[in-house]
């Protein structure tokens, strides 16, 4: 260590210094280059594992500065002493998984929010790992989590052994997640195929990749697989006892994906609950109200209650509105001016028509229901039945149709009373005193 102080000390270690500031130049340069050919309009995904959401926080710019410093140590091997790359290596290569480890579980879990958790804790890992290569502490460490033993299932297995197999999984279990991000981002952008098919294909390779992983972490960890017995018993009486309705809901997410019996952008209603499914995990369904609110309903609750599908089989839906006109008025020639202004109302479908119907012979007038159909419901319902209202009340004043106001008659009969009396008087005359109340009129 007093040497590595010493040799940092020197004038040589300038011109290594320069050196690596040039490497990591270069680096920059590299990556600000490639970074606009990452999309075909010059667009960056900020979940991009190689470029990150400004480019040097990517995994490609640790990766090439690494390569860029072993090529320039080389080149200065045997010229000047070797002292600022000793630091400088161990550095990169300690970003660089750090890097890559935080892109992967972003890129894998987007909305995660222990994501920065787990990077945090890795990073401090990763670096005090360094700290002892860098001391050459590192060794004897090793020898003494080596002398640590114990037996797990009648096998020994030492503390370093567990260390060295853990940071294997780790490998494993990253690799997999990357590939598998890597694969659902390219069959949730695809679009010849249906994206319930895209999503059921997605989720189905993140799991056979992560079994994958495990089983490939677990070898490398020198755990036999033999164990799986015994865990599987301990899964199974697990589900058995406790995990029944989680494990219901991964199965019913499955099954939903599969069978297409709802769909991602269908319109339903579930528990008096309306509005657009916005994702089907293994676990839940996202449904999205036309107001904002998001509801989180288990997958088990969409196979085993009745679901009210209003796109299944056609996204097409009937509104109605109502409107009343007087008594009198000529409707076989309204009716089809009442239909045509509903029909150049925008979101409303041209097949089947707008139809209008005599509905009622109410009290203070024809009660007339207007029947229109929509093609996407998921847009709202209250704003399209005040389009046709206002389309409906400018075609009727366009027409001169009045809309009755609520009507009332009161009839007055003649009633038995003393002599000398207000009521008998009125009686006399022939006229009766009318109740008064509000929203009360004589004709």
């Amino acid at each position: 260590m007093n040497e590595l102080l010493a040799e940092l000390l020197s004038v040589a270690a300038l011109a290594e210094l320069g050196v690596l500031v040039l490497c990591l130049g270069l680096a920059g340069l590299v990556v600000r280059w490639l970074r606009p050919a990452t999309a075909a309009d010059g667009s960056v995904d900020h979940n991009g594992i190689w470029f990150g959401r400004r480019g040097l926080d990517g995994l490609l710019f640790p990766l090439t500065a690494l390569a860029l410093a072993l090529l320039a140590r080389a080149l200065l091997k045997g010229h000047v002493p070797i002292a600022v790359f000793k630091l400088a290596v161990p550095l990169l290569v300690s970003l660089a998984i750090i890097r890559g480890v935080g892109r992967v579980l972003r890129a894998a879990f987007p909305a995660s929010q222990l994501v920065r958790v787990f990077e945090r804790s890795i990073s401090w890992a990763v670096w005090a790992v360094m700290v002892l290569w860098i001391t050459d502490l590192l060794s004897p460490v090793l020898s003494e989590m080596e002398a640590i033993s114990w037996k797990i299932g009648g096998a020994p297995v030492t503390l370093r052994s567990l260390f060295e197999g853990a940071l294997s999984a780790v490998v494993v279990l990253l690799l997999a997640l990357w590939v598998s991000a890597s694969i659902e981002a390219r069959l949730l952008r695809a679009t010849g195929v249906n994206l319930s098919v895209r999503k059921i294909a997605a989720n189905a390779t993140r799991a056979v990749l992560l079994l994958v992983g495990v089983l490939v972490a677990m070898s490398a960890a020198g755990i036999p697989l033999g164990a799986l017995g015994v865990l599987g018993g301990a899964v199974g009486v697990g589900i058995g006892l406790g995990l029944q309705k989680l494990a219901a809901n991964y199965v019913s997410g499955f099954v939903i994906l599969a069978e297409q019996s709802l769909r991602i952008g269908d319109v339903v209603k579930v528990d008096n609950f309306e509005g657009r499914i916005t994702d089907i995990s293994t676990r839940y369904t996202v449904i999205r109200a036309t107001n904002g609110r998001e509801a989180i309903v288990p997958n088990e609750l969409m196979i085993t209650q009745r679901v009210e599908n209003c796109s299944f089989a056609d996204p097409k839906v009937a509104l109605t509105t109502v409107v009343q006109v007087a008594y009198g008025t000529d409707l076989p020639a309204l009716m089809p001016r009442l239909a045509a202004a509903v029909a150049a109302v925008p979101r409303v479908v041209a097949e089947p028509a707008p139809a209008v119907q005599l509905s009622q012979f109410a009290a203070d007038g024809l009660e007339l229901t207007i029947v229109f159909w929509i093609g996407d419901l998921e847009n709202g319902q209250g704003n399209i039945r005040s389009a046709v209202n206002l389309a409906l009340l400018a075609a009727l004043n366009a027409a001169g149709v009045e809309i009755p106001f609520p009507q009332r008659v009161v009839h007055g009969t003649a009633a038995a009373a003393a002599p000398g009396s207000s009521t008998a008087a009125a009686a006399a005359s022939g006229t009766a005193p009318a109740p008064q109340g509000p929203g009360t009129s004589l004709d």
